[in-house]
């Protein structure tokens, strides 16, 4: 779901030792918000327990993890050679905003939208598909760079570890471009989008199927299965063509020569503050959860998920303006800009940097560290998962404060 720290000091340490010729401070790891991963947070267990033999641990996960993308490092910058570049954008219907907002004035993740106080989808949808090209000196295609403002969550909650939509894609494209392209997965601002629809479902679900060759079958009204291979093609596929159609445009109007720059700097966000009214709140919910032993070994995941933001609340009795240190990195490869940031951030905040930046086009990518959900102001209001002081480590505050600072970032580099 995020990089953790773990993973991007390692990371960082190995290229320290091994790669003097790199500066270690711009080595920039991203998640694609697979909810089909690995656990590697070390303190990640509230209740300690013996691992069963056979499965993984979170120890031996971030060793084979960092030990892969430090080879891949090392690769690249052992192989490097000529190349020319490109950059395209077309359209898929990939997103779909999560939160349902209500005549009340309420919101809610996965809300219902077949009810009578249904109103909107809370937020917008970027349907946009950035894509970076590049090609070796015998002219073949050899990787291709996606930003996709979705999270890749189609199966989550299997047990098993599944890369979700971009498997079916990196398939698609050495079908249709060459065995030999790699494609990275950069997820846009998608804090508050997924990739299964909110309303249509049963019509799309329809057509999902008719489109596989499969007669469509169990399509009800009260809910429809998207965890499935059939959809994660249907997905892919979407993604699949957008991306060929930018590369066949685009692909004669190749460069060997781009301006290329990459600044990092270290942020300090406002963190979002915690009222008192919310403080109590919370205690009452962890006090609820915590009746028995048996309650508190059944819920620790809440009760670690609300403890933490009575933690929080504690610091702000300490300090007046708690600040939340983050790292953000902006780079220019042409015309474009790529901007990062650890957040699951709603895609609001995305599209201001979009429209705001000088780059002929912008690539987003959220998730290169461990940050929590930022939410926009409108959010807040709404309430629920996501947007509560428990989902939210910076608030809209410091959301805005991290726009502005990006984009000047950007627009420096022009």
């Amino acid at each position: 779901m995020g990089i953790s720290p773990w993973i991007l000091k390692e990371v960082r340490d190995f290229v320290s030792q091994h790669l003097p010729g790199i500066d270690s401070r711009k080595v920039m790891i991203n998640a694609t918000h697979t909810h089909t991963a690995p656990v590697v947070k070390m303190d990640h267990y509230a209740i300690p327990y013996q691992i069963p033999e056979g499965v993984t641990s979170p120890e031996k996960a971030l060793e084979y993890i960092v030990n892969k993308i430090s080879e891949g490092i090392m690769q690249a910058w052992k192989n490097q050679q000529k190349s020319t570049v490109t950059w395209g954008m077309d359209y898929a219907k990939v997103a779909y905003n999560r939160r349902a907002s209500y005549a009340d004035g309420t919101a809610k993740m996965y809300g219902n939208t077949a009810v009578d106080e249904f109103r909107k989808m809370e937020g917008p949808e970027d349907e946009s598909i950035n894509t970076l090209f590049f090609w070796n000196t015998k002219g073949e295609l050899i990787a291709a760079c996606i930003n996709i403002a979705c999270p890749s969550q189609i199966v989550e909650g299997r047990n098993t570890v599944n890369a979700d939509y971009w498997h079916y894609v990196r398939q698609n494209m050495q079908k249709r471009l060459g065995k030999q392209v790699v494609v990275l997965g950069w997820i846009g601002a998608a804090g508050d989008q997924n990739p299964r629809p909110m309303y249509n479902k049963i019509a799309e679900a329809r057509m999902v199927q008719l489109r596989s060759g499969v007669a469509p079958k169990d399509l009800k009204m009260d809910g429809f299965n998207y965890q499935t291979e059939i959809y994660l093609q249907e997905i892919a596929d979407r993604i699949t063509n957008a991306v060929v159609r930018s590369y066949e445009a685009v692909k004669v109007d190749r460069h060997s020569d781009v301006v290329m720059k990459h600044t990092v700097e270290k942020l300090a966000l406002p963190m979002r503050i915690i009222t008192q009214k919310e403080y109590w709140e919370i205690k009452h919910t962890i006090e609820n959860y915590s009746k028995t032993e048996e309650d508190r070994r059944k819920n620790y995941g809440p009760i670690e998920w609300n403890s933490d933001a009575i933690k929080r609340y504690a610091n702000q009795q300490k300090i007046e303006h708690p600040l939340y240190e983050t790292e953000v990195h902006v780079l220019r490869i042409g015309d474009v800009a790529i901007c990062s940031n650890p957040f699951e951030l709603y895609t609001d905040y995305g599209v201001q940097m979009k429209a705001r930046s000088r780059a002929l086009q912008t690539f987003v990518v959220q998730l290169t560290g461990s940050g929590s959900y930022l939410p926009t102001e409108f959010a807040v209001k709404g309430g629920h998962y996501s947007a509560v002081p428990q989902s939210n480590e910076v608030g809209p505050e410091g959301g805005q404060v991290l726009v502005d600072r990006t984009v000047q970032l950007i627009n420096q580099l022009w």
